[in-house]
């Protein structure tokens, strides 16, 4: 009797170190790691608009051709994106030739014309192999989406232009921008390291996700 005894308890205490163990393994490990596809960056973490909701944050250059053969699969990160995240552009000037891009990018969101014809720029130019560097060649550009080409111009070269991109550039900096395509996530993670742009737009909507059940949460 002792011995069945023992065996009771001996199976029984088995049996109470397996349910620990499984339950120490249930919970999923999460799919990418801080210091590898994503950093933190270091505060005061700024959004770069004032909406209150959780941002994604493509910094990208009409003269980038990754940026272009990311742009399909970012529309439909953008569309994949739950509520309670935007998705936000901000063009990169970080040269003397993507100025012409970074103010053709400004002038546009102006005039509201960005969704019919951000995709279509890089079509142009890199499928196509249309001439559009230059501000003129963008005037000619939007002229053919049926933009007023004066006013386009008017609004490229704008001080407002000038003053946006020069806050712009001083936001990329901040966050550790120096190439592009990069997502920046809520001002507060940025996407790295990664081996393909679907594994950009993958880790970005993870970030993103977490961001928000995390706003959640706190009640934001």
């Amino acid at each position: 009797m002792k011995h069945l005894a023992r065996l009771r308890a001996l199976t029984l205490i088995a049996g109470l170190l397996l349910a620990t163990a499984c339950t120490a393994q249930s919970g999923t490990p999460a799919p990418y790691t801080e210091g590898d596809q994503y950093v933190t960056l270091p505060g005061p973490h700024q959004r770069y608009s004032s909406e209150g909701k959780v941002e994604v944050v493509e910094v990208f250059s009409y003269g980038c051709i990754h940026c272009a053969e990311f742009s399909p699969i970012a529309e439909k990160l953008k569309e994949q994106l739950p509520k309670g995240v935007v998705f936000k552009l901000v063009p990169a000037p970080f040269s003397a030739e993507w100025l012409p891009f970074a103010r053709a990018y400004y002038a546009a969101d102006k005039l509201g014309v960005v969704d019919r014809t951000h995709l279509e720029l890089f079509k142009e130019k890199f499928v196509q192999h249309y001439p559009i560097n230059t501000m003129d060649e963008l005037a000619d550009f939007y002229a053919r989406q049926g933009v007023d080409r004066a006013e386009f111009m008017r609004l490229a070269t704008s001080d407002a232009a000038t003053t946006k991109l020069k806050a712009d550039l001083a936001l990329i900096q901040q966050w550790g921008v120096d190439g592009t395509p990069s997502i920046v996530v809520d001002g507060k993670y940025r996407v790295t390291h990664v081996q393909t742009l679907d594994e950009l737009s993958a880790v970005a909507q993870w970030l993103a996700k977490r961001e928000l059940a995390e706003a959640d949460k706190g009640g934001k």
